[in-house]
């Protein structure tokens, strides 16, 4: 990856974050760390009285949204910015699991791959020009450590957050002129509804995982100075540690010298 510079930019109050999937375990965890910093949040989540509820117990505003829907990602930014006068955070942190966990259920995969990943492309989508406006931001994605290390029993949730990886490591040098910073977070096991299936397994096997809390801190964290681009994986007693990622062998020109990519292929932005 490019080394480029973080953007400072920790949780103030009066700052306004948008999380997606906000009524879920790490959404909540956030939204209670960030208020407690006095800052504004919006929590956009699938409508229904149990997501209205967290965020009124959270003193946070809600927001129904399918992360699926390209134009209501759109819409929600918007009236965000309506509302509050600006984005200064956004959190992609809406995702779901495959269920079958031996025969290949293409259409579950499909439908895994459209909520973990176009989710948090459409996501990115609507919240730049926001971020823009207010003079740089953050942006940081709820990844997974299945996206480093993928799991046989899930393809479509370890190419989902595969690919979400991959985006934020696309995407950050393009953002870095703009004073916008995308990161991502990898957790390992949570205690989320995700690993209610599994639960006795992991108790059985004595089998740490983290809370909700600890990933809420991570995420909370990447805001406030993640590295552009960055993959944190966090992990129980291990904290949230930047992964990285090993280079791919360069191509040779017929004299031995490494060489240089064209600069038509490279982005006007980051000439």
């Amino acid at each position: 990856m490019t080394e480029t510079t973080a953007v400072p930019g920790s949780p103030r109050p009066g700052d306004v974050a948008l999380i997606t999937g906000g009524a879920g375990g790490f959404g909540r965890a956030l939204a209670a760390r960030l208020r407690a910093r006095e800052v504004t949040v919006v929590l956009a989540d699938l409508d229904g009285e149990r997501a209205r509820q967290t965020a009124t117990d959270l003193g946070a505003h809600f927001l129904p949204l399918d992360v699926t829907d390209r134009a209501a990602n759109a819409a929600v930014v918007a009236q965000v910015e309506a509302e509050h006068g600006r984005l200064d955070a956004t959190f992609l942190n809406a995702g779901i699991a495959g269920k079958s966990r031996d025969a290949l259920d293409v259409d579950e995969f499909l439908h895994v791959v459209d909520v973990d990943l176009f989710g948090v492309v459409y996501g990115a989508e609507a919240a730049l020009p926001a971020l823009r406006r207010a003079g740089g931001g953050s942006i940081v994605v709820t990844a997974s450590l299945a996206g480093l290390a993928p799991v046989a029993t899930d393809p479509g949730y370890s190419v989902a957050k595969g690919g979400a990886i991959a985006f934020v490591r696309s995407m950050a040098p393009r953002l870095v002129g703009d004073r916008i910073t995308i990161s991502a977070i990898c957790p390992g096991f949570a205690d989320t509804a995700i690993i209610d299936p599994l639960r006795e397994e992991f108790a059985a096997a004595d089998f740490p995982v983290l809370s909700a809390d600890e990933v809420a801190q991570a995420m909370e964290a990447a805001w406030a100075g993640a590295e552009p681009g960055a993959a944190y994986v966090v992990q129980p007693g291990v904290g949230a540690i930047p992964y990285r990622f090993k280079g791919v062998p360069a191509a040779r020109t017929s004299s031995g010298q490494t060489a240089v990519v064209p600069e038509a292929l490279i982005p006007p932005s980051m000439r």
